[in-house]
């Protein structure tokens, strides 16, 4: 198993701590439980030797060696778990995503997957292709997004539809739109929003607006649908239709937050705006605390079959939850 070693030294100001907690302190991407455990593993070192307590208190000037060991991808199994198919060929599929359902295998999630559930539907043949961690995926969805998402079944339908997303619909084959309920209501009823996205300096887990230098090209356009008022006749929510230029992670949700109307029930980018459901009737908070989600639903998706060349379209409904939150915002 391959490793990565890095070399490490105190200050005269953190001499005197704990080696797991100094660690832990030079290293956020690893837990102190799991330095703990590394400890007990013998992976950290010092010229004098391993290092087997750790409450030992670092030294100042010593260097201090840490070999952690590169993760492995895992090998998903496939799992009998329901999938509601759109569409299906000998190339592709188009899977109708519930929230909830995470699309890949992670740390801390190998199994029960999206991924689990299609190597079970389709067999072997879609093992490997766009690699053993991924099979097939093409794009993604957050776990808590529903809708329309396509997934290759061969390596060549996997190489066209690649191509096409990585095109982001500049070409006029791919097109993908977004339905969302956010917190207030967008001052103009069309716009676009044209900030760079990066990974956030105070959340390596979370994604921000930062300046073009530090970050990607990410653009949004977004269309006001409809507006809902609060319990007392002021305009509240609004419905809203979005189409993706570019696919950044967690794009919408964070250019939303960035013009100030989050997406309901985002419990990352929309917490600013938790006391806003007070303002809405009784029926419409009780389907909010309901929905125990962000209220994104990807509603439209369209392609050039990478095989075929036949134009593709699909759509998909509100899901339950979030039709729920409608009628309620409307009663």
């Amino acid at each position: 198993m391959s490793q990565i070693s890095r070399h490490l030294s105190a200050t005269e100001e953190e001499a005197g701590d704990r080696i797991d907690c100094w660690l832990a302190a030079k290293i956020p991407e690893l837990s102190r439980s799991r330095i703990q455990a590394l400890i007990k593993a013998g992976a950290v070192s010092t010229e004098n030797g391993t290092i087997g307590d750790a409450g030992q208190r670092v030294k100042h000037s010593a260097v201090y060696r840490i070999d952690v060991p590169e993760a492995e991808d895992p090998v998903p199994q496939g799992e009998d778990i329901a999938l509601k198919v759109v569409f299906e060929d000998q190339h592709l599929v188009v899977i109708d995503k519930p929230a909830g359902l995470i699309v890949h295998p992670a740390p801390g999630h190998g199994s029960g997957t999206l991924v689990n559930a299609l190597i079970a539907h389709c067999g072997d043949s879609l093992s490997g292709i766009g690699g053993v961690k991924r099979p097939g995926i093409v794009h993604r969805l957050d776990k808590d997004t529903s809708g329309l998402l396509v997934v290759a079944k061969t390596d060549a339908a996997h190489a066209g539809l690649s191509e096409q997303f990585a095109k982001h619909g500049r070409d006029g084959r791919l097109h993908r739109a977004y339905r969302a309920l956010v917190w207030g209501v967008p001052e103009r009823p069309s716009g676009v929003i044209d900030v760079p996205l990066g990974r956030s300096q105070s959340n390596r887990k979370k994604m921000a607006v930062v300046p073009e230098s530090a970050g990607r090209h990410a653009r949004t356009r977004y269309q006001r649908e409809r507006v809902f008022a609060d319990s007392e006749g002021q305009d509240a929510v609004s419905l809203l239709r979005l189409e993706l230029e570019t696919g950044r992670t967690h794009q919408i949700r964070v250019h939303l937050a960035h013009i100030r109307h989050p997406v309901l029930g985002d419990p990352v980018y929309g917490t600013g705006f938790k006391a806003s459901s007070r303002r809405l009737g009784d029926e419409a908070r009780q389907a909010l605390l309901g929905l125990n989600r962000q209220a994104l639903h990807a509603a439209e998706l369209g392609f050039e079959h990478p095989f075929t060349g036949e134009v593709m379209d699909f759509e998909s409904p509100l899901p339950e939850d979030m039709t729920r939150l409608l009628v309620a915002l409307g009663s």
